[in-house]
């Protein structure tokens, strides 16, 4: 048995983690993953080559990259047994904010919140693909990849349309109170999947749990929509949730992209 160690450098939440447990899926020489978020590390057990491993690392475009390889005694892998069960925990809670985020920013006229609500559904993707999948043969999960990524860049592609329509026109100030509010509370569900994910996982890392939160694209982008929200209120303008809109936009894109190499 072989153990290969890669270094992920965007692998900043448990989204990215699955994207990478479907990209590695069929490979018959792996034994197990064992993954360290918040170090940014993949730890591989395998037998025989490592190079069709590094391969599909690469394609993800994570910024993998493998540190060391070396020979180990370890063949002994504990299961998770409750892993499809906090799978499907995580899938309801954001897909719950995807639609709460998503009426509340049409209702608030928040291009912010309807931005972050797609990038809860982007996570909720990932999930049920990694849901879905499990059974399943590889042309099924590759289909529902490709739905799950064109659909995202559909959406993503609209709320560009609309984030031009209102830069270019004349339109009513978004409500501030209720991006601060709404977003605060998708805080609060993105550190709550964040732990879900995470309490099944070694003790040795239950004490980085904390600084997780705080790593997570996730919930910088939450960050994000909260402080649009003051300057939207400050500066008077809905110059701020566009912007912020904006930039989560091109967020969902990446992440479909990603979606959709699966689908190769």
């Amino acid at each position: 048995m072989q153990k290969s160690i890669f270094e992920i450098t965007k692998m900043d939440c448990p989204s990215e983690e699955n994207l990478i447990r479907m990209k590695l899926d069929g490979i018959s020489n792996i034994a197990n993953l064992d993954f360290d978020i918040p170090n940014r590390k993949l730890t591989i057990f395998h037998k025989g080559g490592i190079e069709q491993i590094k391969k599909s690392i690469l394609e993800l475009n994570l910024g993998g990259k493998k540190i060391s390889t070396e020979q180990t005694d370890q063949n002994n892998f504990e299961e998770n047994t409750n892993q499809r069960k906090l799978l499907w925990t995580v899938l309801g809670i954001n897909f719950a904010f995807f639609i709460i985020e998503m009426t509340m920013g049409l209702i608030s006229k928040s291009m912010g919140l309807v931005a972050d609500s797609l990038d809860m559904l982007a996570d909720s993707a990932v999930y049920g693909i990694s849901l879905l999948a499990v059974g399943g043969t590889l042309i099924r999960k590759k289909r529902i990849a490709k739905l799950a990524g064109y659909f995202q860049i559909t959406l993503a592609f609209i709320g560009f349309v609309e984030v031009l329509r209102r830069f270019f026109g004349a339109e009513k100030l978004p409500d501030f109170s209720t991006m601060i509010i709404v977003s605060i509370f998708a805080l609060i569900a993105n550190g709550i999947c964040l732990y879900i994910l995470q309490k099944s996982k070694s003790k040795e890392e239950a004490h980085m749990k904390a600084s997780m939160i705080f790593t997570s694209n996730d919930v910088i982008i939450n960050l994000g929509v909260i402080i649009a929200g003051i300057l939207v209120n400050w500066l008077s303008s809905n110059k701020p949730d566009l912007i912020i809109g904006t930039i989560v936009f091109v967020l969902v894109i990446q992440g479909a992209i990603r979606i959709l190499k699966l689908g190769k």
